[in-house]
């Protein structure tokens, strides 16, 4: 039997990208934990996050973060690897991740 592969991942374009998306994604902790160690650390592997749930809940967060338009996600091999889209969140929101992020409680890293 054929390997399944995933179906594509798609991105919306900044001009896609709406604040109650953004909001929405943003207003959750294991999300924003995620989102601030991005921020913190840079491009990052799934199962690499200082967040503490099972990998199916993980892959939910993912998929709000990414249909939301606040992550960028690209496969190699069998890994999916996470970046922030700072640069075009703050193109189209100015200012708004920064505030967001200050308003967070600190990441803290896991062992």
């Amino acid at each position: 039997m054929p390997h399944a592969r995933r179906p594509a991942v798609v991105h919306p374009e900044v001009g896609e990208l709406t604040i109650h998306a953004v909001l929405h994604a943003l207003a959750d902790p294991t999300r924003l934990a995620i989102v601030g160690s991005l921020r913190e650390n840079g491009e990052q592997a799934c199962g690499t996050f200082p967040v503490t749930v099972a990998p199916s809940t993980l892959t939910h967060h993912f998929r709000i973060l990414r249909e939301a338009g606040v992550i960028r996600q690209r496969e190699e091999g069998k890994r999916r690897w996470n970046q922030l889209r700072y640069d075009e969140l703050d193109s189209r929101f100015p200012g708004l991740l920064d505030v967001v992020l200050r308003s967070a409680p600190p990441v803290r890293q896991t062992s």
